[in-house]
């Protein structure tokens, strides 16, 4: 089967809705196709700053109807356990991507957008137009695809992306539990090998997301062992885990998360979200940043199709990739400073005396990884 489509997105995390809700609001024909059915958990932190809620507004996203949980602390910790807390610059809020990512659906199809359950598993580009073939034995023709298919995917294999061709040391893991937790608070636990987040999302629900090197967790038996024997000799780990009652059968898992540089654009693929850059989730900024990536490509993808005088494609590849750095790369770059920080337990060490001395300090770092609302 053949399909013709002016904008074919693939992938339909919280980069390729948020695309799709603003170009079907802009009248633009999209197409979006998505491997798996929501609604569905997804391994997250599940904290968004609130720089993306005039974005929200923009489109006429009402999150209320979710209940998030409004955030406005942070708190960290060493592996000894000492604590540094400050206030969120901008704040936020908590919602799962369970929630989050079948809202936009829901509101994707009631504009009209071309929503498709398949597996792509080529891309081909040729004569100035794409031929993306699924495993259903479609083939999709467009002008223009939007990669939004996240940290890893055998996309990124078929188009020889470099990161996809090297193997990652790090493993995640994600799971809600019932639990007694500030839910004004974000807190970031370190442990050896790695940290956790936890925070609240809707429902009284504690999302726990650990990022953790697999040089670490290869030494133990499974995740219940590595947690026991690593996690929680943070104390704070051991407190929340001894009391919580996890919500999940097991905790989700994924491997190869890959923190490599990526390129906004790649053969004329314009790449939204984690699929154009990860950002440390020690930053807690990966999901505002899927957004916003959206917002960049859709207000120029608008004006190519609505304005008289057309951009050409490399016009838009290289505008596209100007403002993606502009707006990403600094929180990027400070984001791979503060890993490299938080995993050397000296420098832990440095840091919180450094912390206690000048509080000032923590707020201003996290508005290095953080941007400023927008309204389009």
């Amino acid at each position: 089967m053949n399909v013709n489509s002016h904008i074919l997105i693939i992938g339909g995390g919280l980069a390729g809705l948020t695309c799709a809700i603003h170009l079907a609001k802009e009248n633009i024909p999209v197409t979006l196709i998505e491997k798996d059915t929501y609604p569905k958990h997804k391994v997250c932190g599940e904290y968004i700053s609130n720089e993306v809620l005039p974005y929200f507004d923009f489109l006429d996203i009402d999150l209320e109807v979710l209940q998030p949980v409004k955030i406005s602390e942070f708190m960290i910790s060493t592996q000894n356990g000492d604590v540094i807390q400050s206030t969120l610059p901008l704040g936020g809020f908590g919602i799962s991507r369970y929630t989050l990512d079948h809202h936009l659906w829901k509101i994707a199809k009631k504009l009209k957008v071309e929503l498709i359950n398949d597996h792509v598993i080529d891309i081909q580009f040729k004569n100035d137009e794409f031929r993306v073939h699924t495993i259903d034995n479609t083939t999709f023709t467009s002008k223009y695809v939007i990669g939004a298919f996240g940290k890893r995917s055998t996309i990124d294999k078929v188009l020889k992306r470099g990161f996809s061709l090297k193997k990652s040391p790090w493993l995640a893991v994600k799971a809600h539990y019932q639990a007694d937790l500030d839910e004004n608070s974000v807190a970031l636990h370190n442990f050896e090998g790695g940290y956790c987040g936890l925070s609240k999302v809707e429902n009284d629900s504690v999302n726990a997301c650990y990022l953790v090197s697999y040089n670490s967790f290869k030494k133990y038996k499974d995740i219940d062992a590595f947690q026991k024997e690593v996690m929680l000799k943070n104390k704070h780990l051991h407190s929340f885990f001894s009391e919580a009652t996890p919500l999940f059968d097991k905790p989700i898992t994924i491997s190869q998360v890959n923190f490599d540089k990526k390129q906004p654009v790649e053969d004329h693929i314009f790449m939204l979200g984690d699929a154009a850059g990860l950002i440390h989730p020690l930053c807690g900024n990966g999901m505002a940043m899927a957004i916003k990536s959206a917002q960049i490509i859709s207000e120029l993808l608008k004006e190519d199709y609505v304005e008289t005088v057309k951009l050409s494609r490399k016009q838009i590849e290289t505008l596209y990739t100007k403002r993606w750095k502009a707006t990403f790369s600094r929180r990027l770059f400070v984001g791979r400073l503060l890993q490299k920080v938080l995993l050397n337990k000296n420098a832990q060490k440095v840091s919180y005396l450094i912390a206690k001395m000048i509080p000032s300090l923590v707020p201003r770092i996290i508005k290095q990884t953080h941007g400023q609302p927008q309204v389009c």
